[in-house]
């Protein structure tokens, strides 16, 4: 019997099962995949989610995989562009954009050699259940055998179309329907060194670089254009990019070396995380549009919460009902800000009048234009900056500069 079965071995899974086996706990980490693999990613770790991966002594080995660090971000909004760097977090200022392939591998290899039990094409078909707790998993593995493991807590780390969340009929709340639908792919011979951001009318375009030299370009429409972008793919996308030329030049000068990959399955929830024997974990218990692409460091966020939980249960500093119940009151006081500024941003809408305002007054304003950025990359508060004493101040600074 194990204390954790952990279903899931993505950015969530693998370090949930990590940092129980460090704590002394015996794991199994399953998930119906092989390790290297890709996934559906924006790529993006922002400068909290670096600093864990610094905490947790794996920063080196995303780095050494010769992924570009990036210390600025440009978003440009047509009329005018703000460039900056995010604050420092536990003194990392870099954000890193790995090919899953790469980054899952080093988690998934991390687990293990932190003494978790990995087995890999392991597809979990139900949940056990004993007087109406989860007690283990059923599934088959590679070889097609079907296998029963218990333990005494089933982690659902598997993503939006969580089977553990739909076995336990996790409860949802702070619904949003998917608003955009997304495609990216892949260029060699692209020039690029930051994030770059690029708000336009009814569309989103963001670029960044990522491993083997290669650029990872995204667009965002409406999801009300999906089918219509699906017919076609490339021509959408070509005249997506034709609404920032310098971009589109640089990008055609390149090469694209992998298909388009997209979806327009983006909805906004927040699900109840745990309930008897069971939790969840990045997607499966949360999820946001990826615009603002958050779901790695909120992954590595929630790992580093639940792992804590699940220890203070188990070892009974507190009761695992209140440990959990914690955990979910810690998840939400981190996500919502950014999930609502999020649901905001994925409408593709031009931001209201006052959000303008204070974009505009943000170009005489280096300082307070990196805290902007901090926001997104986690290391400024929403709060704080969006403050209307803060917001006022550089409002006000902003006008008296186009005064003088």
């Amino acid at each position: 019997m194990y204390d954790t079965i952990v279903v899931g071995a993505r950015c969530a899974g693998s370090p949930t099962a990590m940092l129980l086996a460090r704590k002394g706990y015996r794991v199994l980490l399953v998930d119906k995949a092989t390790f290297p693999s890709d996934t559906l990613s924006v790529h993006y770790i922002h400068q909290a989610g670096v600093a864990r991966l610094a905490r947790w002594g794996l920063l080196d080995s995303v780095a050494a995989t010769g992924c570009p660090p990036v210390t600025r971000q440009r978003l440009d909004l047509g009329l005018f562009a703000l460039a900056g760097a995010p604050p420092p977090v536990e003194g990392i200022a870099t954000g890193y954009a790995p090919r899953r392939t790469v980054l899952d591998q080093i988690l998934v290899s991390a687990a293990v050699a932190a003494g978790v039990e990995l087995r890999e094409q392991f597809s979990v078909k139900e949940l056990v259940f004993e007087d109406g707790r989860v007690v283990g998993i059923r599934g088959r593995t590679r070889g097609g055998a079907l296998v029963t493991e218990r333990a005494r807590l089933v982690v659902g780390a598997d993503g939006l179309h969580s089977v553990v969340a739909r076995a336990v009929q996790a409860p949802a709340y702070e619904t949003v329907p998917t608003r955009t639908c997304a495609y990216y792919a892949y260029w060699s011979d692209v020039p690029i060194t930051g994030v770059e951001l690029y708000a336009r009318p009814e569309r989103f375009i963001v670029a960044a670089p990522t491993n083997d030299g290669q650029a990872f370009v995204i667009v965002y429409w409406p999801v009300a254009a999906f089918h219509e972008v699906r017919a076609d793919i490339e021509g959408q996308f070509d005249r997506a990019l034709d609404l920032v030329p310098e971009l589109a030049e640089r990008v055609r000068a390149g090469a694209r070396v992998e298909r388009f990959r997209g979806t327009a399955d983006l909805p906004g929830y927040v699900r109840k995380p745990y309930g008897p024997g069971w939790a969840l974990v990045g997607d499966a218990g949360y999820h946001k549009d990826p615009i603002t692409a958050q779901g790695i460091t909120d992954a590595f966020r929630d790992a580093d919460l639940l792992a804590g939980a699940i220890d203070e249960g188990f070892w009974v500093r507190q009761a695992r009902e209140d440990a959990l119940a914690e955990y979910e009151r810690q998840r939400n006081a981190a996500a919502m800000p950014i999930y609502q500024m999020t649901c905001d941003m994925a409408t593709l809408q031009p931001p209201p009048p006052d959000q303008q305002q204070l974009m505009a007054a943000l170009r005489h304003d280096q300082e307070q234009t990196d805290r902007f950025f901090g926001t997104l990359a986690g290391t400024v508060s929403l709060a704080d900056f969006y403050a209307p004493d803060n917001v006022a101040r550089i409002i006000g600074a902003g006008d008296r500069v186009q005064i003088a």
